[in-house]
């Protein structure tokens, strides 16, 4: 009986946490939305053959994943992480820079 007394009170300070949590965040008008708050890159490749890529996109570490993320675009469609630290993929991340800087 002394346990369901103990717990009432902790479910109640919960509950009006969950409430106080919920309005503020509706009145945070402007504040950006983040999609996902998690890494997209479970798995990584070593390398893929610069002609198969058409584009690259290189999120750095922040609140969403603690490590750099390579993501490339194939030309047919499908998309591709690449290790960052990878030789290969330094080269390609080189390359695809340089092929913008140029146009």
């Amino acid at each position: 009986m002394a346990r369901a007394a103990i717990a009432a009170p902790r479910l109640l300070r919960a509950a009006m946490l969950l409430l106080l949590l919920v309005a503020a965040g509706r009145r945070a008008a402007g504040a950006p939305v983040v999609n996902e708050l998690r890494c997209h890159c479970l798995q990584t490749l070593q390398g893929i053959h610069l002609k198969n890529i058409q584009s690259v996109k290189v999120t750095p570490p922040g609140p969403h994943c603690g490590q750099t993320e390579v993501i490339a675009t194939l030309k047919n469609g499908q998309e591709a992480c690449l290790n960052p630290e990878a030789p290969m993929v330094k080269k390609i991340i080189n390359k695809m820079l340089n092929k913008g800087s140029t146009n």
